[in-house]
């Protein structure tokens, strides 16, 4: 019987550490070395670049798109240019939902919670309606999880940045205006 309660006590608090581990949004830097989550980015041709940047379920597609952009202004940099301009630049969102069950509402411990010893069909149970796990299924909530991934193609360019493209930037005030405004990694130590 003891071990009834213990169960959804320790399933609670594993999922509680798993959801807090990843209660910060994507810091800024490159993607690899363990994660799938940061910026990319591929040499195309001599003055073009493919750049990328892949956030969390809590880094915001305001966050995504800000960092697609740092890192084609440092790419621009890197490269010897001074602007950048976007050729093909998307926002692409990734839905999924998660179900997640309440240990004390019918779903562990059936007998905890407002199912015990409801009515169901004609005559009296112990498990409610529908069954041993609540009103005909487990107790709990589901929530959407947003993931935002950014992707451009930019051609670098030297000098001024072309007048009336509104799709160019220059790369200097680019990284000056962004550059402080994104969170980046803690170093291990």
């Amino acid at each position: 019987m003891r071990h009834r309660f213990l169960r959804p006590l320790l399933l609670a608090a594993t999922a509680a550490l798993a959801l807090s581990a990843c209660a910060t949004a994507t810091p800024y830097g490159p993607a690899g070395y363990g994660s799938r989550y940061g910026y990319s980015e591929q040499r195309v041709d001599a003055d073009r670049f493919r750049v990328s940047f892949s956030g969390n379920s809590v880094t915001s597609r305001e966050q995504v798109e800000m960092a697609l952009l740092l890192r084609a202004a440092e790419v621009t940099l890197e490269s010897g240019a001074d602007w950048f301009s976007t050729v093909q630049r998307a926002t692409e969102r990734d839905v999924r939902y998660m179900a997640t069950m309440d240990p004390w509402y019918g779903g562990y411990a059936p007998y905890w919670g407002p199912s015990w010893r409801y009515y169901r069909g004609g005559a009296w149970s112990p498990w409610g309606w529908g069954g041993p796990y609540g009103y005909g299924g487990y107790g709990g909530d589901v929530r959407e999880i947003d993931r935002y991934e950014a992707t451009t193609e930019i051609i670098v360019g030297h000098g001024a940045k072309p007048a009336g493209d509104p799709n160019a930037f220059d790369a200097r005030e680019v990284v000056q205006n962004l550059g402080p405004r994104l969170p980046r990694p803690t170093p291990a130590g």
